[in-house]
């Protein structure tokens, strides 16, 4: 790989808000990441509200009795935004209960500017959300979690 090329991954990176890419072109193997940047703004305290939770945020677990031993991963295949529902103001494809079975879709991950719907590759019962609504996935980060 030569330097162009290089710049132009990174450039991809960064239109793409991925916080890392990593390609292996026959023995030549690049690997970059970002640091998020964050920055320190002053805010004035502001009086508490109520928040209600989101739809798309992972729910816990902990409320039903779940051998996490025995669990089934639906996992990414790619590195991408994960979406839970198929639009901002729709109901998520899943959620914890939710029943699921082989190739039924449980979320999107956009990935170079395509939608790439994910399909559960077994039966089983959604225990576990373990990422939220545009969150960037690694390949094979656990998505979900099945019994």
């Amino acid at each position: 790989m030569n330097i162009k090329q290089i710049r132009e991954l990174a450039q991809i990176a960064q239109e793409n808000g991925l916080s890392a890419i990593e390609i292996t072109e026959g023995d030549s193997h690049v690997r970059l990441e970002r640091a998020a940047m964050s920055a320190a703004v002053p805010v004035a305290p502001a009086a508490p509200t109520p928040v209600a939770p989101a739809v798309s945020a992972p729910a816990p677990a902990a409320e039903t009795n779940v051998d996490f031993n025995r669990t089934r991963e639906i996992k990414s295949p790619m590195v991408g935004v994960f979406y839970a529902a198929p639009s901002p103001d729709a109901k998520p494809f899943v959620a914890v209960g939710s029943k699921v079975k082989k190739g039924d879709v449980v979320c999107i991950v956009e990935a170079m500017k395509l939608m790439n719907e994910i399909s559960a590759e077994f039966d089983g019962e959604v225990v576990d959300v373990c990422v939220h609504n545009g969150d960037v996935v690694e390949f094979g980060q656990t998505l979900f979690k099945l019994c």
